[in-house]
């Protein structure tokens, strides 16, 4: 059996044209049914695929595995833990069976019972249980924006950014899925009109619009992934809102980097999409220069050619679109991430969650951050209902979107949705 979902291939399912989750896609994510157990999924248009009820009927059968046990889990490590070999077989098949031609289900009506479920009609949960975290600082015209805001606008990079993907270690335990709510963290701030810092609930509530990637294969202590089978590693990407606390942040950092102000909340979109779905559209990264070290060389197209957009909502008023980026822009692309983490022997494992950082374009409409966006609060957002804003005010809820376009083929992530409770 090869693995390769034609780009020509049509659902029996009835899917929009402009979904973004046709056959070709075949996400993967984590879903309960009326409080049932969770199960692990796959998607066609607006109907979630339950993968256990294909497996206890026998749609899976056909791929002789020694064990099926990863179709009844929880979450999806264990799937991911098998290796690309089983779950591009395993994506093959599932598109197989939904192909417009293939009867096998299609008339089956008491298996299509259990099988496909209404979007409407589940909740999605987290897709995988995070071990380790990191955020990268990958996008030039982020670290460009915030170098002129907050040091010298002569040297806005500092001099290694152009030599290391820089990163930090995050925390994985406030990485929740969409439609969490998330409330405004307290911390200590300290304006620079204040002699002394005071406590309180953070008034510099941002978002930050990243991917996210999951690296699918674990390696040992001591060993180092190379360059140029790093992608091999990755299993799939999700949206990432890493929320901030700006003020938290800015009195925090010196000396260690973010902390409180980065780790009240972050949240994902809720199926991952794999890299294999989204290999149509890679593309080449920015020229890098000076040139980077040999370790982090790499030839050809690496980067993503992925269409983002942020909204706001304020409370009972329409969204507003703030800003629309795209992921072809990353300095750094994945592949020298992953690099880069392991050169010194870091091990990393199945189920590992890698952020971008923030995704800014070249644009002003195309920031990645509320903090450039409004330039430090200097120029106010004005959104549809006549409201302005400079950071996200309590009760906003921030919506993030991402997808591919090329030709007919549309491959697209849904969105990530989080509502900014008040300080508890």
């Amino acid at each position: 059996m090869h693995n390769y979902i034609d780009l020509n291939w049509k659902s029996w399912l009835e899917v929009d044209p402009n979904s973004d989750f046709p056959i070709q896609n075949i996400p993967f994510g984590v879903f309960t049914y009326k409080g049932k157990r969770p199960s692990i999924a796959s998607r066609i248009g607006n109907w979630v695929i339950d993968l256990s009820a294909m497996e206890r009927h026998g749609y899976f059968s056909n791929l002789e595995l020694e064990d099926y046990s990863f179709f009844h889990s929880k979450c999806l490590n264990p799937f991911i833990a098998k290796g690309k070999e089983i779950t591009n077989k395993v994506r093959y098949r599932i598109a197989e069976v939904f192909e417009q031609f293939n009867a096998e289900l299609k008339n089956n009506a008491e298996a299509r019972k259990q099988i496909l479920l209404k979007i409407e009609e589940v909740e999605m949960l987290m897709p995988v249980k995070v071990g380790d975290y990191t955020d990268f600082y990958s996008s030039i015209e982020h670290a460009t924006n915030v170098g002129k805001m907050f040091r010298d606008p002569d040297n806005a990079l500092l001099p290694n950014w152009k030599h290391i993907p820089v990163g930090y270690h995050g925390r994985s335990s406030s990485i929740v899925v969409s439609g969490t709510p998330i409330y405004r963290p307290k911390g200590q701030t300290k304006s620079d009109t204040e002699s002394s810092p005071s406590y309180g609930p953070s008034r510099l509530m941002d978002f930050e619009l990243e991917m996210a990637f999951i690296t699918g294969k674990k390696t040992k202590l001591g060993e180092q992934v190379n360059i140029d089978n790093a992608e091999e590693y990755i299993f799939g990407l999700v949206i990432f809102n890493d929320l901030s606390a700006r003020d938290i942040q800015k009195w925090e950092y010196v000396p260690l980097g973010p902390f409180l102000g980065k780790n009240f909340g972050s949240v994902i979109s809720p199926w991952i999409v794999t890299l294999e779905a989204l290999s149509p559209f890679k593309v080449e990264g920015p020229k890098q220069e000076p040139a980077v070290l040999p370790y982090l060389n790499i030839e050809g197209a690496h980067n993503l050619d992925v269409n983002l957009e942020v909204g706001l909502e304020p409370e009972n008023s329409e969204e507003t679109t703030v800003c629309q980026s795209n992921m072809k822009y990353l300095y750094w692309s994945m592949a020298q991430q992953l690099a880069h983490h392991t050169v010194n022997g870091c091990n990393i494992n199945v189920g590992d969650m890698y952020a971008s950082g923030t995704i800014s374009g070249p644009t002003e409409d195309s920031y990645g951050s509320m903090l450039e966006l409004s330039w430090k609060g200097t120029k106010p957002l004005k959104l549809k209902d006549g409201s302005e804003r400079k950071f996200i005010q309590d009760n906003d809820t921030v919506v993030m979107r991402a997808y591919a376009k090329k030709n007919n083929l549309r491959i697209g992530f849904g969105e990530v949705s989080t509502k900014i409770l008040p300080a508890k």
